[in-house]
């Protein structure tokens, strides 16, 4: 029998949007430097779009309705929670993630250069 937090952390990866399918392409399988992500990962009250235990790092997706003041104040507020809990959260934009791929990738890669040496 599943959990009501696994239940649910599968919904959210079988509703994901076009942006966070094409940041799962980048990440997934370690395509990163070996960095393991995993999609819709609880961490704490939360669920993260994507996680790297390894890394500490969490990377959230923002679409369009995180503009409204009180959807970001909520994410400020989630944020804040994440990183309380020793996470570093990483935001991108739907428009960043198809404009400039190459962003997130350096932004991981620099996380990890930061935490490795």
């Amino acid at each position: 029998m599943t959990s009501s937090r696994t239940d649910r952390a599968r919904a959210l990866r079988q509703s994901c949007g076009r942006a966070e399918e094409r940041v799962w392409a980048i990440l997934r399988g370690g395509r990163i430097d070996g960095h393991k992500f995993r999609r819709q990962h609880p961490v704490g009250p939360y669920f993260a779009d994507f996680a790297c235990d390894q890394l500490r790092l969490i990377i959230e997706v923002d679409g369009g309705v995180h503009r409204l003041d009180q959807v970001a104040a909520r994410d400020r507020q989630r944020q804040q929670g994440l990183e309380a809990l020793g996470w570093v959260v990483i935001r991108v934009t739907n428009d960043q993630v198809f404009s400039a791929p190459e962003g997130l990738i350096e932004a991981v890669r620099l996380h990890a250069w930061r935490l490795h040496g």
